[in-house]
């Protein structure tokens, strides 16, 4: 997803509204990470009723009074509104963490078109490799909250797999997402060992 982004500037939901200006900054902030992309606009109600829902759900997410360790999850909104001002109001119903485009970049209309966006609120969810994970993600959203966040971090096969929400560490009995992978660690060194006892056992037999 980042090649999406580079050569762009991304602006921080801060009070300061700091930039990412760099490819560097872009990289660090984007890379290996899931990408939501939020198309709304404050002219829509329905817009403004899905903003709250949207800024708990990034919050549950990424905040660590909810988790132990933040998500590997960026939101970004990409304003459809008439003027910079409807945009900056807008903002305020976003969490701080999120990102921005600004009101007169033209890119934001050239991923209106890229990603075919026919209705308002849209939240385009993109793999790390920029390929489509969901098309349009507000109704999971609200039926099924954070929940949700487990699938695509399933089906964007993040490369880090410590994200966990408090309850899991208080499940004693839940499995780290790490087994897998030891499991097949030592199933490698298993039959390593295998092989050098079959090969003794060949030179043995000579």
């Amino acid at each position: 997803m980042v090649d999406l982004f580079v050569d762009r500037v991304l602006v921080k939901n801060n009070t300061e509204q700091d930039e990412l200006d760099t490819e560097r900054e872009i990289v660090t902030r984007l890379q290996n990470r899931i990408l939501m992309l939020f198309f709304a606009s404050a002219e829509s109600e329905t817009c403004q009723q899905f903003a709250p829902t949207l800024h708990d759900f990034f919050k549950q997410l990424t905040d660590e009074f909810y988790v132990e360790r933040a998500a590997q999850l960026v939101l970004l909104y990409i304003s459809l509104d008439q003027s910079e001002d409807q945009l900056e109001n807008f903002l305020k119903e976003l969490p701080k963490k999120s990102l921005f485009l600004a009101y007169e970049d033209p890119y934001r209309r050239e991923l209106e078109s890229m990603f075919n966006v026919k209705e308002v609120p849209t939240v385009v969810v993109l793999r790390p490799d920029c390929s489509i994970l969901i098309p349009n993600a507000v109704e999971e959203i609200i039926q099924l909250g954070p929940d949700c966040y487990r699938n695509w971090h399933e089906a964007a096969e993040l490369i880090d797999r410590n994200f966990l929400m408090k309850e899991d560490f208080e499940d004693k009995s839940m499995r780290s997402f790490s087994d897998p992978i030891r499991r097949l660690k030592y199933k490698v060194e298993d039959e390593k060992k295998n092989k050098k006892k079959n090969k003794k056992k060949k030179k043995q037999g000579r």
